[in-house]
C-alpha cells in the first residue's frame, strides 16, 4: 500500500506548501473586516470560530461525493488515486479557497453574483440556472442516498418513504432557521463523527494489510469505460467539485478573519481528499478485485459497498458508527444545498431574509420540486448532477482566474485547471450517450479542445478590456472601520 500512503502524505504536504503559495498569491488581509461583522443580521451573517467554521465547511462540501464517487471511480484502478491527489491540490482546493475568499471580499456573495461581476452581467442569469439546478439535484441526491443507507442499516424496519419524509423535515428546519441554531450547533459533533469513521476505515486498511493496488496507469474498469473524461465526472467531491462554490459563501458570511481562509477553505478540501483516498482504497482492496466491486455496486449501489467495507474493517459496532458517519455526510450537505438555494434566490430577487415568512415562500417550491425528483432513478440523477457540478466548477475557476488577472497576480493557478476542466466538460457532453450527443471519443476530444480554446480566448479578451479600467474588485468596507 505504498501508493496509498504516499498519496495521503502528498495531500498533507500540499496543504502546507501549495496551499501556502495560493494564500500568498491571493494576499489575505488580517485587518480587513469580514461580512460576518459588516453585514451582521443574526440569520446568515453570524461570526463563528475557526474550528466550528472548518467542520461546518467540511460537512457542507463533503456529501456522499468523497465516498460514493471514489467507490465508483475505484473501478478504473489506481489511476483514481492520481486524480484525487492532483485534482485536490491543484484544482479543488484552489477552487474552494478562491471562491471563499473572493466571496468574503464581496460581502459573502454567492457564485451567480460573483460571475456577474467578474465574467459579465449576462453570466449571472446563466450561473443562477446552473447553480439552482445543481443545488436542487444535490439536495435530492442527498435525500435518496442517506435514505437508502438508513433503510439498509435498520433492516427495512421503516419504509423508504417514512425515512425520506423525516430527512425532508430536517432539511426544512435547517433551511429556514438562523445558521447558528442548527448548523452551527450540531455540525461540529457530526464533523467529528465523520472524521473518526473515515480514519477508522483507513487505519483498518493499514492494520489488516489490505491489498491496496500500487500505482498503475492501466484502465481496470470491467466495462472498459474511458478514463478520460469519465473519471473527472465520477470522482468530483474529493478532487474538484463545483458544489463547493455554492457552499463556501455560507461560511464566508460567518468567518471572523481572512487569515482563517486557508484552514477553512483549502484545508477542508484537502481533508475531503483524504476521505476520498480512504474510500477509493477500501473499494479497490476488499471485494476480490474490480469484478467483485463492480458486482457489489450493480447489486446494491455504493451504499452497499459502504456498509460492507465498514463492517469488515471495524466490526459490527465500529462499522455501524462508520456507516452513521457516511449517512451524516449527505444529510449535512443536503440541508445546506437547500439553504444555499434559498440564499441565491433571495440575492437574485433582492428579497430580505430577516423575516421567517420571506424564507418560507422561497423554500417551499424548492422542496416540492425536490420531492418530485426523488421519484427519478438515482443513477440518472447522479449523472446529471455530475455534469452540472463540473460546469459550475469551471465557472468558479474562471471567476477566480479573472479576479487574480485583474489584481495583476499569478492567475495561472486558476486559469490552467479552468482550461483543462473546460475541455473535459465539452468532451463529456459530446461523448455521453444517454444525456449528451453520443459522438465517438476521438471526435469528442477534438470538440473539447476547440471548445476550451474558444472559452479561453473569450476570457482573455474580456479580461484585457477590464484591466486598467478602475474595475472595483472588492466591496468597500472603510465605512465600517470608521464606525467601529
Amino acid at each position: 500500500m505504498i501508493t496509498f500512503l504516499v498519496c495521503i502524505v502528498l495531500l498533507i504536504v500540499g496543504y502546507f506548501t501549495y496551499g501556502k503559495y495560493v494564500e500568498k498569491v491571493f494576499g489575505e488581509k488580517e485587518e480587513r473586516p469580514t461580512p460576518a461583522y459588516v453585514n451582521a443580521d443574526g440569520v446568515d451573517y453570524v461570526p463563528m470560530s475557526t474550528p466550528k467554521n472548518s467542520l461546518i465547511q467540511l460537512l457542507n462540501i463533503a456529501g456522499v461525493g468523497p465516498v460514493f464517487g471514489p467507490i465508483a471511480g475505484a473501478l478504473y484502478g489506481p489511476v483514481a488515486f492520481i486524480w484525487i491527489v492532483v485534482g485536490c491540490i491543484f484544482a479543488g482546493a484552489v477552487h474552494d479557497y478562491l471562491t471563499g475568499m473572493i466571496s468574503i471580499r464581496n460581502r459573502g456573495a454567492h457564485l451567480p453574483e460573483l460571475a456577474s461581476k467578474f465574467l459579465g452581467k449576462y453570466m449571472r442569469h446563466i450561473v443562477n440556472v446552473f447553480a439552482l439546478l445543481l443545488l436542487i439535484l444535490v439536495g435530492t441526491v442527498f435525500v435518496s442516498s442517506p435514505a437508502m443507507l438508513l433503510y439498509n442499516l435498520m433492516d427495512a424496519k421503516f419504509s423508504i418513504a417514512i425515512i425520506t419524509f423525516v430527512i425532508f423535515a430536517y432539511y426544512i428546519l435547517a433551511t429556514l432557521l438562523p445558521v447558528d441554531k442548527i448548523i452551527g450547533r450540531f455540525y461540529p459533533f457530526f464533523g467529528a463523527l465523520l472524521v473518526i469513521s473515515a480514519v477508522g476505515v483507513g487505519i483498518g486498511l493499514v492494520v489488516t494489510g489490505s491489498p491496496i493496488p500500487e500505482l498503475s496507469l492501466k484502465n481496470m474498469h470491467p466495462a472498459a469505460l474511458p478514463i478520460f473524461p469519465l473519471i473527472f465526472f465520477t470522482i468530483t467531491c474529493g478532487a474538484l467539485s463545483g458544489f463547493h462554490a455554492t457552499q463556501s459563501p455560507i461560511i464566508s458570511r460567518t468567518t471572523k478573519n481572512e487569515k482563517e481562509g486557508r484552514k477553512i477553505f483549502y484545508g477542508m478540501m484537502i481533508t475531503e481528499g483524504i476521505i476520498a483516498m480512504i474510500w477509493a482504497a477500501a473499494a479497490m482492496s476488499l471485494f476480490g478485485g474490480y469484478g467483485g466491486l463492480n458486482e457489489m455496486i450493480a447489486a446494491g449501489g455504493p451504499a452497499a459497498v459502504v456498509s460492507e467495507a465498514s463492517i469488515l474493517m471495524l466490526g459490527s459496532i465500529g462499522g455501524t458508527l462508520a456507516i452513521l458517519g457516511v449517512i451524516i455526510l449527505p444529510i449535512t450537505s443536503g440541508d445546506t444545498a437547500f439553504r444555499a438555494a434559498r440564499m441565491i434566490i433571495a440575492d437574485y430577487f433582492k428579497f430580505a431574509q430577516v423575516k421567517m415568512l420571506s424564507r418560507i415562500w422561497i423554500a417551499i417550491p424548492l422542496f416540492v420540486i425536490s420531492y418530485g425528483l426523488t421519484k427519478i432513478d438515482f443513477n440518472i440523477l447522479w449523472r446529471y448532477f455530475s455534469w452540472a457540478n463540473q460546469v459550475t466548477a469551471v465557472i468558479a475557476l474562471w471567476v477566480g482566474a479573472m479576479y487574480l488577472f485583474l489584481s495583476f497576480k499569478n492567475h495561472w493557478i486558476a486559469t490552467v485547471p479552468a482550461i483543462f476542466m473546460t475541455s473535459m466538460v465539452f468532451v463529456y457532453i459530446l461523448f455521453e450517450p444517454t444525456m449528451g450527443f453520443g459522438l465517438p471519443l476521438r471526435a469528442s476530444y477534438v470538440g473539447g479542445a476547440v471548445g476550451a480554446m474558444v472559452i479561453t480566448a473569450l476570457f482573455f479578451t474580456h479580461a484585457n478590456k477590464q484591466r486598467g479600467t478602475g474595475f472595483v474588485l472588492d466591496e468597500d468596507v472603510s465605512t465600517y472601520k470608521i464606525n467601529a
